[in-house]
């Protein structure tokens, strides 16, 4: 039987934990994009004089727009080579960046693409906080299993992050419709990450306190 392309449902019992990618290469995929796309924004000017053929893309913007596309399917199609699976996060995230990303370049409209992180933050806030509704916790379809948590902790989880990508929707539309291109590129890049950080570290007492890992541990120790 062959393997999922998608991460399967964390709470199957029968799902052990998969080998996952060594976390600076899950990082270098992650992040490689985006700085792909705020180098080739910056020096758009220098790009194009060295390969002409990316003028063809247009201004600056347009240039990194062409190039964090071509930068994501890479990502992709590498985690997929390494893992033989695609996480559910970057995996939507990367659609959206290819619809949009081709929006913005076929119509040489920059607003698809800064748009772009709005769609992304408020579908995955919507859908985490909307599975919480119907009594799902989605959140380790998100986090691939990371960790593992009982029942109040994945919802506490759920609950926050789903809020948080709801801010980043909200930051996201004010930082582009009231800032320049530019300061726009230079917050996606040097500002969601620190602040996904900070959050990310906020909630691990949180996590320490619903993991079941030290639960079993404390058990086996009596």
């Amino acid at each position: 039987m062959n393997p999922p392309i998608l991460e399967r449902d964390p709470s199957d019992p029968q799902k052990g934990r998969k080998e996952g990618l060594n976390p600076l290469l899950k990082l270098a995929l992650e992040l490689g994009p985006l700085l792909v796309f705020f180098f080739a924004n910056a020096r758009g000017a220098w790009l194009t004089q060295k390969f002409p053929v990316l003028a063809e893309f247009g201004g600056p913007i347009f240039v990194a727009t062409g190039l964090f596309m071509a930068a994501t399917a890479i990502a992709l199609l590498v985690s997929w080579l390494l893992t033989r699976t695609l996480p559910i996060m970057p995996l939507v995230s990367g659609i959206v960046v290819l619809v949009f990303g081709a929006l913005t370049l076929y119509l040489q409209d920059d607003v698809f693409i800064k748009m772009k992180p709005t769609i992304v933050n408020t579908l995955f806030g919507g859908v985490l906080l909307g599975g919480l509704f119907f009594g799902k916790s989605l959140l380790g379809y998100v986090f691939d299993s990371a960790f593992s948590l009982d029942a109040e902790g994945w919802r506490k989880l759920t609950f926050r992050w789903g809020l948080f990508f709801l801010f980043l929707a909200v930051v996201n539309e004010v930082v582009w419709r009231h800032f320049s291109t530019d300061a726009w590129v230079t917050f996606k890049v040097w500002g969601i990450m620190p602040i996904t950080l900070v959050f990310t570290v906020s909630q691990m007492p949180l996590i320490m306190r619903h993991s079941l890992e030290d639960k079993t541990g404390e058990k086996a120790g009596k």
